[in-house]
């Protein structure tokens, strides 16, 4: 540095100590303050995996339950109405909420379906749609055996060509906040 700008660093010092003059130094506060929010969601999201573990606990491989083997799959739950495949089929329900399972492999599909059981039941979804595909068929066969144990799921019927024919099913999920007629 030259003496011009030796000078001019001691003027910028001279002036910076004249302004500060009266102050004083502050003390480092050790307090650290975490948002409500972020502990909240962390409860939140604590709260929703234990319910989707839940609704997944009745998905198995081992208990092969009884569900239609012709053209058009479908279950129906014993105190269901039976009417209630036909307005399945027939495009009377539309699926509130679709789950997609292309390329899951079976332990990530049945944890989606658990979550999208837990989902309806929260928010009140009476009817939904899952895709599960052709692929090498595995999806597609153990969907169905999977649902029909889970004693929220009223019934299921494959799904129709609009809602992406027998590559897809409508399930009716039982909520709270309804009514229904029994057998």
């Amino acid at each position: 540095m030259n003496n011009k700008e030796q000078g001019s660093m001691e003027e910028q010092k001279k002036f910076f100590r004249h302004c500060m003059r009266d102050t004083r130094q502050l003390v480092q506060d050790t307090i650290f303050h975490t948002p409500l929010r972020k502990n909240h969601t962390r409860r939140t999201l604590q709260r929703l995996l234990l319910e989707q573990r839940d609704e997944s606990y009745y998905f198995s491989n081992e208990f092969q339950s009884i569900v239609s083997n012709e053209s058009a799959l479908y279950y129906i739950r014993h105190d269901v109405q039976r009417y209630e495949l036909k307005k399945l089929y027939s495009g009377y329900y539309i699926p509130e909420i679709f789950l997609d399972l292309h390329g899951l492999t079976q332990i990530a599909a049945k944890r989606e379906l658990g979550t999208l059981i837990a989902t309806c039941r929260r928010e009140n979804l009476y009817c939904t749609g899952i895709m599960h595909g052709y692929g090498k068929q595995v999806l597609k066969q153990r969907t169905p055996l999977w649902l029909a144990k889970h004693p929220l799921v009223m019934a299921f019927h494959t799904a129709p060509k609009k809602f992406g024919g027998d590559a897809a099913l409508l399930v009716l999920i039982e909520v709270e906040n309804r009514c229904y007629q029994g057998s």
